[in-house]
């Protein structure tokens, strides 16, 4: 089940308590703590092209829009 899907389902029993208490006791996602889910970009969300070097924790698409702001130089 993706995330959108399950924030459907919520949207959809939100006005029934029992419904809402029961799916959300059997249905919320796990938190992530190991994998590579649990490193993503934080300006897109991506999780591939991750950069984590200097704790950026950018994805390199998001890095070159704004490498020059935070101090990096392009060399040719």
């Amino acid at each position: 089940m993706t995330a959108s899907d399950w924030n459907k389902i919520i949207k959809q029993i939100k006005h029934k308590p029992s419904k809402l208490k029961r799916f959300m006791k059997y249905n919320v996602p796990k938190k992530r703590t190991t994998g590579i889910a649990l490193k993503k970009c934080i300006r897109t969300g991506r999780i591939g092209a991750h950069i984590k070097k200097y704790n950026l924790n950018l994805c390199r698409q998001a890095f070159r829009e704004i490498a020059e702001e935070i101090g990096f130089k392009k060399y040719n």
